[in-house]
């Protein structure tokens, strides 16, 4: 018997920083958010830095150019927020 496994894939619109925490808009207009204590290095991290997050990949992550960190938008709804 074969199976066949579907990845889920979300897109994000928008990315941004707010009141310590990342804030991600997703293109189903679902918006979610995690606090900057669950990764090393925006926790220990600038403001300014941690501001400073761009989409990359068509929206399926985040890249801080400022502090060399990549994470992925699936793996962020599914609880992985990089090293703590």
């Amino acid at each position: 018997m074969k199976y066949m496994v579907a990845e889920l894939m979300f897109k994000a619109t928008n990315a941004w920083y707010e009141d310590g925490k990342i804030c991600i808009l997703l293109s189903d207009k679902i918006e979610v958010r995690f606090p900057l204590t669950l990764n090393k290095k925006l926790r220990e991290a600038p403001v300014e830095k941690v501001k400073n997050v761009k989409l990359i990949c068509n929206g399926t992550g985040l890249h801080w150019p400022d502090l060399d960190e990549d994470l992925s938008v699936t793996g962020i709804i599914e609880g992985r927020f990089g090293k703590t």
